[in-house]
């Protein structure tokens, strides 16, 4: 028998039994090769949009976000308080002119006398914040300028409340102890850090002000001081004067001063003429002689 032959149709079953593969239900999406994802689904609903208008496009989300709003409003802050920090504080002044009229009464100036030109005025070279801004050992503020570097560079500042007597000007003769004030304001202030508290500016564009300046660790008014040594007079104009809070004090020193008969009241009574007298005196002279 071939093998053929063998295989003769009587010897093979009628049917054949397989048991039956269910799937489950949801497995069906995946093996659905024609349909779509329901991701694909979802991106097909997505409008359209252009490279365009993506580029054009303005995200405000980011302008209002937290972790931008914060830090640009706290340097926007910090800019402007560091910008009226300085020009309210720390901006150098270099000549009375400079000075705001909103300075006046609010502020005062810090800084070194680096000339005393007359008993009861002199030059200051406006130093703000002191050692503390850098000034007397930072590179560039370690040391000041001299001589003719100054010029246009210091305030002209009146002291405030006193009247020292005359020196010779103009060929005007000087008062009685004018060299002895002078003499005496050098040696307290000259190359001192003072501070002043300015009240106005004069008509010879000086900062009328009251000073003070440390002597021994103590801060002296550098106008009392003036008049309890006998080295100036209460200011008598009948317009103008300023002493801050100080006049009833400065009065009752200068009488103090009387008594003791110290400096410009050491003399004979008879002799004396006042800062005040004798130029009112030497104006009416110079006027007689136009």
């Amino acid at each position: 028998m071939t093998p053929v032959s063998a295989l003769s149709s009587s010897n093979l079953p009628t049917s054949t039994s397989f048991p039956e593969l269910v799937l489950p239900a949801d497995t069906m999406g995946w093996l659905d090769f024609s349909s779509k994802s329901k991701k694909e689904e979802k991106d097909d609903t997505r409008p359209s949009f252009t490279w365009g208008d993506n580029l054009n496009a303005t995200d405000w989300q980011h302008y209002t976000d937290p972790r931008t709003v914060i830090p640009t409003i706290l340097l926007t802050t910090t800019i402007l308080v560091s910008t009226r920090l300085y020009r309210s504080y720390l901006r150098r002044i270099p000549e009375a002119a400079y000075i705001r009229p909103g300075f006046f009464r609010k502020r005062s100036l810090f800084g070194t006398v680096t000339r005393v030109g007359d008993a009861d005025n002199f030059h200051l070279f406006h130093t703000p914040g002191g050692r503390l801004a850098g000034w007397g050992w930072m590179p560039g503020r370690k040391k000041l300028p001299e001589g003719k570097d100054l010029k246009n560079k210091t305030i002209h500042v009146r002291i405030a409340g006193v009247d020292a007597p005359e020196g010779a000007h103009f060929g005007k003769p000087a008062q009685p102890f004018s060299a002895e004030a002078l003499a005496w304001l050098r040696e307290y202030i000259q190359n001192r850090r003072v501070r002043a508290y300015i009240y106005k500016r004069d008509q010879y564009d000086r900062v009328v002000a009251t000073v003070w300046v440390r002597r021994f660790l103590v801060r002296k008014d550098v106008g009392k001081e003036m008049l309890r040594a006998g080295m100036a007079t209460v200011y008598e104009a009948k317009m103008g004067a300023e002493f801050g809070d100080f006049e009833a004090q400065y009065r009752a020193i200068e009488e103090e001063a009387k008594k003791k008969k110290l400096g410009m009241w050491s003399g004979k009574k008879k002799d004396y003429e006042s800062p005040r007298d004798y130029k009112t005196r030497t104006a009416n002279a110079a006027k007689m002689l136009k």
